[in-house]
């Protein structure tokens, strides 16, 4: 009896449907997004926005006055981030209700189509399975089954890659109103990339989700790696879906994890002025005249995956990448996990001496120690908070709010 109510007590922190109550927050979610039905915040137009110079304060709350310090609190503070970067930087990514949806398996391929305004879209996403029967818990790969990850690292623990098609839900570069997921909606071709993309990995878990123990898929162990402008949409999908259970953004640069104010003061780097709108909202680039008028930054982007678990990749060797911006950055977000008491649930390692997308030998255990930890639950050491370049880099400039909370 004892070990009965231990192990439902251990199921409940890992896997949740609701925000929890617990002294341990959840490992993962069994719902996209937990906070839906929080109330709608003041969103202004450019010329209404005040100014913030430094990193806005992740713990700030947007409706009230204060700081929101207790992870109870949490999902209604990470409602208000995820409406402001929906408003100002993606656009809105659709709700879509389980009877919309169809999902089946053909072999080792799972197939899904989505119903809406009379239209239908069509997914399919092939699946690598490691020999046995199962379940087994998997990576969503942008691009590839592991992305641009070693495949060796997840196929000798076990770990089935899904491989994510992302030009069927909207080309690279897409054009505007005539990609595929305009055909369901229409009323939304202003809507960037990085709300498309993670609206169709979401899809993909859906037909998971209903096809259930046929799928052999452990779903309570989903994570989703991706590089470059992969890495960008693997940690936006991790931030706008709460059923991940690890993001692995492996170079994910500007527009990614690497903070729009800091990469201002660089060189040649990624700013919002010099981004791939094809990507995000057109109206965004009006904050290329005033970064400081953002009323968020991409700390908090990072921050929405609290209280899962997060390692950030960068590589120096590329200035484009901006990997101050990206430290800064870390360093800011990863004050959501310390708050909360599970600092080990994010991690950040710049290093170079790499080709681009090409993860180097002194990254490998860094790697397998978050997918031990995170998809298999063993115990390993993910305290990973490795950059030997920008140690010199004044943090306290950037985020102030983080010696004074």
């Amino acid at each position: 009896m004892q070990k009965t109510l231990f192990l439902l007590l251990l199921s409940l922190t890992v896997f949740s449907c609701t925000p929890s109550k617990n002294t341990t927050p959840p490992l993962v979610f069994c719902a996209e997004n937990t906070c839906p039905d929080y109330p709608p915040i003041p969103l202004p137009s450019f010329n209404d926005l005040g100014e913030q110079p430094t990193l806005p304060n992740p713990f700030a709350w947007e409706t009230a006055d204060g700081l929101c310090l207790s992870y109870n609190d949490w999902h209604q503070r990470r409602s208000e981030i995820l409406q402001q970067i929906m408003h100002y930087e993606t656009g809105q990514k659709p709700i879509v209700p389980r009877d919309s949806i169809e999902a089946s398996l053909d072999g080792d391929t799972l197939r899904v189509i989505v119903h809406n305004n009379g239209e239908v879209l069509p997914l399919s996403a092939v699946i690598s399975y490691p020999q046995g029967n199962g379940p087994f818990p998997a990576v969503i790969g942008i691009g590839w089954p592991y992305g641009s990850l070693p495949k060796d690292i997840f196929g000798q623990r076990k770990v089935a890659g899904i491989a994510f098609n992302f030009t069927q839900v909207m080309s690279h570069t897409q054009q505007r109103g005539n990609e595929p997921f305009n055909k369901l909606y229409p009323n939304q071709p202003e809507i960037g990339a990085y709300s498309a993309w993670p609206w169709g990995v979401s899809r993909i878990i859906d037909g998971l989700e209903i096809v259930g123990a046929a799928s052999r898929i452990d779903l309570q162990h989903l994570g989703v790696t991706g590089c470059s402008f992969a890495g960008k949409m693997a940690l936006y999908t991790g931030a706008f879906d709460e059923r991940i259970a690890l993001t692995i953004a492996q170079e994910p640069g500007g527009g990614g994890a690497a903070a729009w104010r800091v990469s201002e003061t660089l060189g040649e780097v990624e700013t919002i002025g010099r981004t791939n709108y094809a990507w995000f909202l057109e109206s965004m680039k009006i904050f290329s005249e005033n970064i400081n008028k953002l009323p968020f930054d991409q700390h908090e982007l990072v921050a929405l995956i609290a209280p899962r678990a997060v390692l950030i990749l960068g590589n120096p060797d590329y200035e484009w990448m901006a990997e101050e911006a990206n430290f800064v950055s870390c360093n800011a977000a990863r004050k959501v996990w310390e708050r909360f008491g599970i600092e080990d649930r994010m991690g950040f390692s710049i290093v170079g001496g790499h080709g681009h997308c090409q993860l180097p030998d002194s990254q490998l255990p860094e790697v397998c120690a978050f997918v031990d930890k995170f998809l298999l639950g063993k115990q390993a050491n993910t305290i990973i908070l490795k950059d030997s370049l920008h140690c010199n880099v004044d943090l306290d400039k950037w985020m102030p709010w983080a010696s004074n909370k």
